[in-house]
């Protein structure tokens, strides 16, 4: 199946609603990426440590280059990025390895 595609929310000054999406660990996500993208990751699990993997997207010499995978503990909220388009690509791709890791991705 594709990837769900997961909007980008804009900042703005008089304050925007952060709305996260649900991790689909099935079919995992893409985020339209223009360098200056930002994905808040956050655990909202009460029992295991969660892992999101950011896809690089170039090769070197042909060959994949090695994704960018972090864990995060029970609770724990973090803000990744920003992702270069030359190595992640204009539609980065997210995987996630359990619906307790909610996603946000922000643009400023």
């Amino acid at each position: 199946m594709p990837r769900v595609d997961i909007p980008v929310t804009f900042a703005d000054r008089s304050g925007t609603t952060l709305t996260p999406t649900t991790g689909d660990p099935v079919n995992n996500h893409s985020v339209q990426n223009d360098g200056h993208t930002g994905v808040i990751v956050e655990n909202t699990g009460s029992t295991v440590s969660r892992t999101v993997t950011f896809r690089i997207a170039r090769k070197v010499d042909g060959f994949a280059v090695a994704s960018r995978t972090e864990v995060l503990t029970v609770g724990q909220k973090q803000l990744f990025g920003p992702f270069d388009v030359s190595e992640y690509g204009g539609k980065l791709q997210i995987d996630v390895d359990n619906a307790e890791l909610k996603l946000t991705p922000i643009r400023i």
